[in-house]
């Protein structure tokens, strides 16, 4: 009975401390999440994009991209603040659909304010930031992201991001001896979060020959037929039969 009321107990404080935790963070941490292509889905907390998080980018427009394409094929709209340079040929072969993604070039030095009025109406939201904001203007974002449960992509640092995504160890595929075409990138996405004791790792097509994104195969090892021959006179002999 006792054995009984001590289980009792244990739940009754992780249910308190976890209602603590959500309304210090503002947001339920099984709360649904917007959706990702299966192959970003393991680096990010969840299996998708929080609402009311922000994440923080490398400055790989691909990875963005990517990031922006599931959503708005899920009827999210998304916008784009701060990237005079973004091709839309580049974000619909990604998969970003064009009809809902807004672009804001040119914000100014109010890119800030420009991010915090777009996370207002729109569910996701993209920034390269063109300088650093005062810590107040952060919070008051995060406090605006939390209440419309909005999603910030910043391709860049950011406080307090619900995850970090980085791309490194990159290589090119379709050139020949000094000619030919680009058809692919593979590259490390590493994804670095709080929730986790340790970065997660992916290695990714970003590109792949068609333009889009896919998950790089895992190597397997193939099967060796052997014989084996055994002799008083030694050990156990083991080669590959050819």
């Amino acid at each position: 009975m006792t054995a009984v009321r001590d289980r009792a107990g244990v739940a009754g404080d992780v249910a308190s401390l976890r209602a603590q935790l959500e309304r210090v963070q503002g947001r339920r941490l099984d709360a649904p999440v917007l959706p990702v292509h299966p192959a970003l889905a393991p680096l990010l907390p969840g299996g998708g994009l929080r609402p009311g998080a922000a994440y923080s980018l490398s400055r790989s427009t691909s990875l963005l991209l990517a990031l922006m394409a599931q959503p708005s094929q899920s009827g999210s709209w998304c916008a784009a603040v701060g990237m005079p340079r973004l091709g839309a040929e580049a974000a619909e072969r990604l998969g970003v659909d064009l009809s809902r993604l807004v672009l804001i070039p040119e914000p100014g030095a109010r890119w800030l304010a420009v991010t915090a009025t777009v996370a207002e109406v729109l569910p996701v939201v993209a920034v390269r930031p063109t300088g650093r904001a005062p810590d107040a203007e952060i919070s008051r974002l995060a406090a605006r992201l939390r209440d419309r449960g909005a999603v910030l992509l910043v391709q860049g640092p950011w406080p307090q991001a619900e995850a970090v995504l980085d791309v490194d160890a990159q290589e090119w595929s379709g050139v020949g001896r000094g000619h030919g075409y680009l058809s692919g990138r593979e590259v490390t996405v590493t994804a670095s979060s709080r929730r986790w004791p340790r970065p997660r790792h992916s290695r990714l097509m970003l590109p792949d020959g068609a333009g889009a994104i896919s998950a790089v195969a895992e190597p397997r090892l193939s099967a060796v037929p052997v014989e084996a021959r055994w002799s008083p006179d030694s050990a156990l002999e083991v080669r590959a039969v050819s």
